[in-house]
C-alpha cells in the first residue's frame, strides 16, 4: 500500500483544514516545495497536492507553487483542485505532473473524465468526496444526491487510474479514517482505491493495509504534528 504524504495549498501556503473548512485552517509551513523535499527524503514514492483555493475557485489558484513542487521533486505527484478542463488537464501534465485528480467534474461532466482518461492513460484519477455516502463537490461545499458508489461504478470503463475517496467528516480531524466505508468501497469497483481523511496514525495505515483491498492511503496533518513518523510509516507499509 502506497502512503501519500498531503501537502494542501491555500493561498501559497501548505495548511491543513478541519472538516474541508477553509476558515479552519492551519499553516504548517510557507515554502511549500521545502515540504515536500523534506517528504521526499524521508522516502515516500509519492505527493499528494491539493489547490484548497482552486478548488473553490474551479479554476487552478496555487500554481506557482505546485510547479516548485514539481521542479524540486523528482518523485512523481497527483494534484486535485480546480482542474476541470482538457486545457488544464493537458497544462498540468506537460509541466511534470504524473496524475491529475478530478473530483467537481466528475458529477458535473463524466464525459470529460472519460475523454481525459482516453487521452492521458494511467494519468486521470477520479477524487470523490462525501459525507454520509453522498458526494459532496466544489471543495466540499455543494452537497449532491449522488451516492459515492454509484459514482464509482459509473467510470468503471473509463480507464481511470484510481479513486480517491475522502469521508470529508473525518478529514483534518485526527480521529481516524472511515476504513469500512473505504474498503466496502474498493470491493465494489475494479479500480484502485485510495484512502483519504483521518489517517492519523500507525495503526491506522496498518489497519488500511489489512484489509487487502485498499492500494494507498493520503495524511496530512498527523504528519505535521509528528503523530507519524514517515520514515518509520514508510517502513512499516514495506514488510
Amino acid at each position: 500500500m502506497i502512503l501519500y504524504p498531503a501537502i494542501d495549498l491555500k493561498d501559497g501556503q501548505a495548511v491543513r483544514l478541519v472538516h474541508g473548512d477553509m476558515d479552519r485552517s492551519t499553516v504548517f509551513n510557507d515554502d511549500p516545495a521545502a515540504q515536500a523535499l523534506a517528504f521526499v527524503h524521508a522516502g515516500c514514492e509519492w505527493l499528494h497536492l491539493v489547490d484548497l483555493n482552486g478548488a473553490f475557485a474551479g479554476t487552478p489558484v496555487n500554481a506557482a507553487p505546485v510547479e516548485a513542487i514539481l521542479k524540486a521533486c523528482k518523485v512523481p505527484a497527483q494534484l486535485g483542485g480546480g482542474i476541470r478542463d482538457m486545457a488544464t488537464i493537458e497544462g498540468w501534465l506537460d509541466k511534470g505532473l504524473a496524475r491529475v485528480i478530478l473530483g467537481t467534474v466528475a458529477v458535473e461532466n463524466p464525459a470529460l473524465v472519460r475523454e481525459a482518461a482516453r487521452a492521458f492513460p494511467s494519468q486521470v484519477a477520479v477524487g470523490i468526496d462525501a459525507r454520509e455516502g453522498r458526494v459532496a463537490t466544489k471543495g466540499w461545499a455543494t452537497e449532491t444526491d449522488v451516492m459515492v458508489t454509484d459514482l464509482a461504478r459509473s467510470f468503471e470503463d473509463a480507464g481511470v487510474a484510481a479513486i480517491i475517496y475522502t469521508d470529508i467528516n473525518r478529514d483534518g480531524a485526527m480521529g481516524g479514517p472511515n476504513i469500512d466505508a473505504t474498503a466496502a468501497l474498493a470491493r465494489a469497483v475494479d479500480i484502485p482505491v485510495i484512502a483519504s481523511g483521518g489517517v492519523s496514525s500507525l495503526c491506522d495505515l496498518i489497519a488500511l493495509k489489512s484489509t487487502g483491498v485498499i492500494s494507498g492511503a493520503i495524511s496530512g496533518r498527523a504528519l505535521y504534528d509528528g503523530a507519524i513518523d514517515l520514515k518509520t510509516a514508510l517502513e512499516s507499509l514495506q514488510t
